[in-house]
C-alpha cells in the first residue's frame, strides 16, 4: 500500500504556475494608485515604484524557490530591462507600453516553445487534468511519449492549447501598446488590466474548449486502456 508523502513530490498546480501573472496583475494596479493619490507622488514616480513591486517579487520567488518557472522568468527580464529604460526616458507612456513587452515577451516564449515541441502553457494545464491521480499521470506519459494510440490527437492538442495563450497574449499587447500612447494615462493604467484579465479569459475559455477539454477525455481513455491491458489476478482454487 502507497503512503502519501506529503508535499514531497507535489507537482505545481495551475495556480502556482499562473501565480506570477495574477501578482503582476494586482500589485502595480493597487500600488499605482497609492503611490499617486495617497503619497502624492507624479505619475511617473508611481508607475516607477509600482513596476518595482513585481520585479522584486519575482526575484524573491526565484531565490526562494530555487524553481525555474518560464512564465516568472520572462516577466522579470522584461519588467528589469522596459523598468531601466523608462527611468532614462523619463517618460509614464513608455512605461505603460512596457506591460504590453511583458505580454509580448510572454506570447512569444509560448509560440516559440511550441515551435521547439515543448509548449510552455503544458505545466499549468498538466497538473489540472492529472489531479495527482497515478494512473492519470501513467497514461499521460503514454500519451506524450507516443506509446498510446491516441499519442499523435494528444499532442497536438496539447500544441493548440499553447497557441491559444499565445496568440491571446499577443494580440492583448498590440492593444494595450496601442492604447498606451492613445488613452489618457490614468485611464489606461486600470483598463490595461481588464484588457489583460480579457485575454486570459479568452485564453481559458477557448484553450479550455479546443485542447484542455479534448485532452481530458483522452486522458481518461488512455486511463481505461490501460486497466484494461492489465492481466486479471489467478483466482485461488
Amino acid at each position: 500500500m502507497t503512503k502519501n508523502t506529503g508535499n514531497q513530490d507535489r507537482q505545481p498546480s495551475a495556480f502556482d504556475n499562473f501565480k506570477p501573472l495574477l501578482i503582476d496583475v494586482a500589485v502595480p494596479l493597487g500600488s499605482y494608485y497609492l503611490f499617486k493619490d495617497a503619497f502624492g507622488m507624479s505619475t511617473f514616480a508611481a508607475l516607477a515604484w509600482s513596476s518595482v513591486v513585481p520585479a522584486v517579487r519575482t526575484v524573491w520567488g526565484l531565490l526562494k524557490e530555487r524553481t525555474t518557472n518560464a512564465l516568472a522568468g520572462l516577466i522579470l527580464v522584461v519588467n528589469v530591462v522596459s523598468l531601466l529604460l523608462s527611468f532614462v526616458s523619463g517618460d509614464p507612456r513608455l512605461m505603460l507600453a512596457k506591460d504590453s513587452a511583458v505580454s509580448s515577451t510572454v506570447a512569444i516564449g509560448i509560440l516559440v516553445s511550441v515551435r521547439l515541441g515543448k509548449p510552455m502553457m503544458t505545466a499549468g494545464m498538466k497538473p489540472f487534468l492529472v489531479k495527482g491521480d497515478v494512473a492519470k499521470e501513467a497514461a499521460w506519459e503514454r500519451l506524450v511519449s507516443g506509446a498510446a494510440a491516441g499519442s499523435a490527437a494528444f499532442r497536438s492538442k496539447e500544441r493548440a492549447f499553447s497557441v491559444v495563450w499565445g496568440l491571446a497574449l499577443l494580440t492583448e499587447c498590440l492593444v494595450r501598446a496601442v492604447g498606451a500612447y492613445t488613452v489618457p494615462v490614468d485611464t489606461m493604467v486600470w483598463l490595461g488590466t481588464v484588457i489583460l484579465i480579457g485575454a486570459m479569459a479568452i485564453g481559458f475559455v477557448v484553450g479550455g474548449g479546443l485542447a484542455a477539454g479534448p485532452m481530458e477525455r483522452m486522458l481518461e481513455a488512455e486511463v481505461e486502456a490501460g486497466r484494461a491491458q492489465q492481466p486479471t489476478p489467478a483466482v485461488a482454487a
